[in-house]
């Protein structure tokens, strides 16, 4: 991989300044959103890494646990627009990307085809219970999230940066749903589980009312508008990598495909099929984002280690063995690390170890 360098310009004000702008920021952000939302700091960190790495999310949990709270307090937090599309059964693609209508010049009395944007047209789109509606409308992001563009009618319509999918699913009904394919999943970054809070949370959580927590919300005052969050995404871009550290995440997400000659017995046992090349580029682009958020200017092993789970719980597919063993994705994940050490990567074995693509 090229290495690039965070160096400051001649003001003073070049990346290792926005590097530092947002190392503050970021205990400021979560202490902030802490107001609103009890609990979840893993959830929260995710998810601004996700963010400042230019990637989307998927969020999975039960009911009540706040994830449009926290999604919408994040957006407000960082001065970025915000919409949320319901997801269900008769929702329609055009619902979501825009639709042309035929308006009439009255100065010409002609008429013409006028396009009219759709909710994904914001910088942070809440896609709540993606799950919930059938494929052909689901497809309807793909586009946007990989192209940054919504085609209507021919016409290419460019979405504003930076733009942020975060799509929130309900694992506890199957009935009346329609699970993403794993191509579409493999579209978004993470995949961040949002679980149960703590006695101690929630007893912090019945003593609030609602107008507590609105009124807190609306304290919360605005870190970055969208131009800061485009300049701090392109200073996580040029994070230098070291090769070994490349080379452990390629060692993680190779070791997750049962037919490689790397993979352990566990995985060739208990896994269909494992992550592919994009995961490797998710894992070092949010490895960079996870070091500059807590004040580093180098990528660890530690880093990629931290985020492998978010990246391929989604992309990896156990099969009939692991489910009857009981074994999750995440104990799949948490096996597979604990087999491969960062000092193994160091060691490229037949020169399998190529060049990563700059993300």
């Amino acid at each position: 991989m090229t290495e690039r360098s965070l160096k400051p310009d001649g003001e003073g004000n070049g990346d290792l300044a926005a590097a530092q702008r947002l190392r503050d920021a970021h205990q400021r952000i979560l202490g902030e959103l802490g107001k609103v939302i009890i609990g979840q700091e893993r959830v929260l960190e995710e998810l601004l890494i996700a963010l400042f790495a230019g990637g989307h999310c998927i969020l999975e949990g039960v009911p009540g646990l706040a994830k449009t709270l926290m999604i919408s307090t994040l957006a407000k937090s960082l001065s970025l627009t915000f919409s949320r599309i319901q997801f269900t059964p008769d929702l329609m693609p055009s619902d979501i990307t825009g639709t042309e209508v035929i308006q009439e010049d009255k100065a010409t009395g002609t008429r013409i085809f006028r396009f009219l944007p759709g909710p994904v047209f914001a910088n942070v789109v809440l896609a709540d219970e993606i799950n919930r509606t059938p494929p052909k409308t689901q497809a309807a992001l793909l586009e946007a999230m990989q192209e940054r563009q919504v085609t209507v009618g021919g016409k290419r319509n460019p979405l504003s940066p930076p733009f942020f999918v975060l799509a929130t699913q309900n694992p506890i009904e199957q009935e009346g749903t329609y699970p993403l394919p794993e191509a579409q999943q493999d579209r978004f970054m993470f995949k961040v589980f949002v679980g149960y809070p703590t006695y101690e949370e929630e007893m912090r959580i019945a003593e609030l009312t609602a107008s507590d927590i609105a009124a807190a919300r609306e304290s919360i005052p605005s870190f970055f508008g969208a131009g800061e969050v485009l300049e701090l995404q392109e200073t996580v871009r040029r994070v230098p990598v070291a090769r070994h550290v490349v080379a452990h995440a390629v060692d993680l997400v190779r070791r997750t495909r049962p037919h490689e000659p790397e993979a352990g017995p566990l995985i060739k046992r208990m896994v269909n099929w494992g992550a592919g090349p994009r995961a490797v580029q998710f894992i070092v682009q949010a490895a960079k984002a996870r070091a500059i958020l807590h004040g580093r200017y180098h990528v660890s092993t530690d880093d990629i280690r931290a985020v492998v789970h978010p990246v391929l719980r989604h992309r990896i597919v156990p099969n009939f063995s692991a489910e009857a063993e009981g074994y999750t994705t995440d104990r799949i994940i948490d096996e597979l690390l604990a087999t491969t050490p960062p000092n193994e990567s160091a060691l490229t074995q037949d020169g399998r170890l190529h060049k990563v693509l700059e993300t």
